[in-house]
């Protein structure tokens, strides 16, 4: 049986699919063009904003992303985390750290556009906060954090140098994952590997998990998209947006180094979706 809402996730995908294809291309070379001068008179020291969304996980926030964030050897930053309506102590833990870098803005309302499996909190959740969290950030240069995702120290020192140094907008790296004990280094597949495309893999970039990028500001007019849980390929809204903005045209480098850990969050075996699936399977055995 055909799901009532499948041709209408259908019709929305394939338009977002033509106007992004169409749209996103030409906005890039506009805005590159707009800020040419500030970054080819860029400064070694500019600022670089660290966008972190959030919902209702205060006490990891504080120990791992705020924490690792505020350790960077790199000091010239703001951090900026968004929280999709907390209802937890998110606010009163942040209000406690003393650093004028670290600002919170939670969200009014939390209107949720999408059915509520544990896929798609994974596909979409984190999306509008995200995108609030870009569009509040001042810096030349923003990298997006996880909330239960640390860092290296040297995490924004090292990316930024090899963004400037290669003349890149956009740039990632590896990280490390821990899945039921076992940590692996993440392969980082190419922007036109099998994996994305379904057809045979091209050469092509390589494109590190989000908690690896570091990209020039004016990218953030390129949008996290809140109806990718409706596409049938490609879904995750990071994965989503990395693939657009290779079609777009962006100037993309992989440095091939570990600067990021994604580890489970305190209680769970596992990262990504097989975490929220468990999550929701514990849940629904207790009641």
């Amino acid at each position: 049986m055909i799901n009532k809402n499948f041709f209408l996730n259908k019709f929305i995908s394939k338009f977002d699919s033509i106007k992004y294809k169409i749209c996103e291309p030409i906005i890039v070379k506009f805005y590159r063009l707009l800020n040419h001068k500030t970054y080819n008179k860029e400064s070694t020291n500019p600022l670089v904003s660290i966008c972190i969304p959030t919902y209702n996980r205060g006490s990891i926030l504080v120990k791992r992303a705020i924490k690792t964030a505020l350790s960077q050897t790199y000091k010239n930053i703001e951090i900026i985390v968004v929280g999709h309506c907390c209802t937890d102590d998110t606010q009163k833990l942040i209000s406690r750290i003393n650093d004028k870098r670290l600002k919170f803005y939670n969200m009014k309302s939390r209107i949720i556009k999408y059915p509520e499996t544990a896929e798609n909190k994974w596909f979409v959740g984190g999306a509008e906060p995200a995108n609030i969290a870009m569009k509040l950030a001042k810096g030349l240069w923003i990298a997006r954090l996880d909330d239960d995702d640390t860092w290296t120290k040297d995490h924004i020192e090292k990316l930024l140098k090899f963004a400037i140094d290669g003349n890149y907008e956009f740039v990632s790296a590896l990280y490390v994952e821990k899945r039921f004990g076992t940590k692996k280094i993440d392969d980082a597949k190419m922007a036109l590997d099998e994996y994305y495309t379904r057809k045979k893999s091209i050469d092509s970039v390589r494109i590190g998990g989000v908690s690896t990028w570091l990209f020039r500001s004016y990218l953030k007019v390129l949008k996290y998209n809140i109806n990718c849980w409706r596409k049938d390929w490609n879904k995750v809204w990071d994965l989503d947006l990395s693939q657009r903005i290779f079609k777009a045209g962006v100037r993309m480098g992989f440095m091939n180094e570990i600067v990021s850990f994604v580890y489970p969050r305190p209680g769970e075996k596992t990262i990504g979706l097989d975490a929220y699936k468990l999550l929701d399977s514990n849940i629904s055995k207790k009641n």
